[in-house]
């Protein structure tokens, strides 16, 4: 039984933590001998990605990173552990240890491609790999504070990290496997008797249950859990990937969308908070609707009725032969508009009606007398309102 198997789980786990300290400060101080502190762009943002076996990671990946406007491609930990120097250390019957892994991971990840956001596939996966991560995001944090009054302040963004778990349970998944596996065989078979198309890889996990089995413990046991570990530090997203393919990208669009106070540097959120949000704007916005009109007809009668004559007899008209697009613009020249809340009441009303109104109001000169002893030109103001009217038009069936 090895030593650590006899050790205490509190004192596995400080040794653990003390572990990552050791390799990430080592690590650390390499990159900035090399690179030199205002080089260490790390990205803005980091996608800590993980799935069971046939929860549909590669089939969501560029949809995550679209709707987070990611352009690069997402780091693949399998992938990126297939280099010559991991292949030979795997091949002297050595494992790839958290150090080199955490190495060949960090350097990846201050290329520039990734400078705005990644998505990584495969990481972490052990508990040194979880607190590595946690020191990182503190040391983006730090360079962030130091750099923040420099010209080099565009480079150190307020750091957003999410967890995202695409989840399937245990029999799903085993169904999805071996649902993969004989379609891949099928394809297999096609290509070889065609000889058109590539062969595509035969995973024993996608043919085997007890194997696919397996691959969905090691799943819960080490990524799942490494992931879930980070949840009280970074946004944590568990997308249920049971149903329709539709229906997951919703939930993930739901879990992903733009949050301003997780995302903005907290001055400039600060700064821009005293602005309420359009939802807040809207939320009663019928109901207010609703007061308003009441109010007019109660308190201001004579000038509401007046307003909805103008509406019915010199507006409508106008309106009505552009029911097929759904738009008209229309001028008019009414001493009644130049009532302040004869204005807000035909918004307000058309609003009330189903049609999307604004007014601008444009202040023309009309010349009325040319004085032939002075020269002068004496022109009258005249206010025209332009009216546009927006509404949901009529559809034309072709054939």
């Amino acid at each position: 039984m090895s030593t650590s198997e006899n050790m205490p789980e509190q004192q596995t786990s400080d040794l653990e933590v003390k572990d990552a300290q050791v390799i990430f400060s080592s690590l650390w101080q390499e990159l900035e001998h090399e690179l030199g502190r205002k080089n260490m762009r790390f990205p803005k943002e980091m996608i800590l990605l993980g799935g069971a076996p046939g929860a549909g990671k590669g089939t969501n990946t560029d949809y995550i990173r679209k709707v987070r406007d990611i352009v690069a491609e997402p780091i693949v930990m399998s992938s990126l552990l297939n280099t010559p120097e991991m292949e030979a250390l795997k091949a002297g019957g050595n494992m790839v240890g958290d150090r080199e892994v955490v190495n060949i991971l960090f350097r990846e990840m201050l290329n520039s491609r990734y400078r705005e956001g990644v998505v990584l596939d495969g990481f972490p996966r052990t508990k040194v790999q979880v607190e590595v991560i946690k020191m990182l995001y503190d040391a983006m944090i730090e360079l962030r504070t130091e750099f923040a009054n420099t010209k080099y302040a565009v480079h150190f963004k307020q750091p957003i990290y999410h967890i995202m778990i695409l989840f399937v349970d245990e029999k799903e998944s085993i169904n999805r496997q071996m649902h993969r596996g004989r379609e891949i065989i099928e394809h297999n078979k096609r290509v070889r008797e065609s000889g058109k198309g590539e062969l595509l890889e035969e995973r024993p996990t996608d043919t085997d249950e007890n194997l696919a089995r397996n691959r969905y413990t090691i799943f819960k046991e080490k990524t799942y859990d490494a992931l879930l570990s980070l949840k009280q530090f970074f946004h944590y997203h568990l997308i249920d990937a049971h149903p329709p393919l539709d229906e997951v990208k919703a939930n993930i669009l739901s879990e992903m969308e733009y949050q301003s106070s997780l995302e903005l540097d907290p001055r400039t959120y600060d700064a821009l908070s005293p602005l309420p949000l359009a939802s807040d704007i809207t939320t009663h916005a019928r109901r207010d609707l609703v007061y308003r009109l009441d109010r007019y007809e109660i308190g201001n009668q004579d000038l509401f009725h007046k307003v909805i004559a103008l509406i019915e007899n010199k507006i409508m008209p106008i309106i009505k032969p552009h029911a097929i697009s759904g738009r008209a613009l229309i001028n008019i020249e009414d001493a009644l508009l130049s009532e302040p809340l004869a204005l807000s009441m035909l918004i307000d009303i058309f609003s009330e009606r189903g049609f999307f109104a604004s007014v601008d109001v444009h202040l023309l000169e009309v010349p009325e007398h040319f004085d032939v002893t002075t020269g002068k030109i004496h022109c009258r103001h005249k206010k025209i309102y332009r009216i546009n009217i927006r509404f949901k038009g009529s559809e034309i069936r072709i054939g």
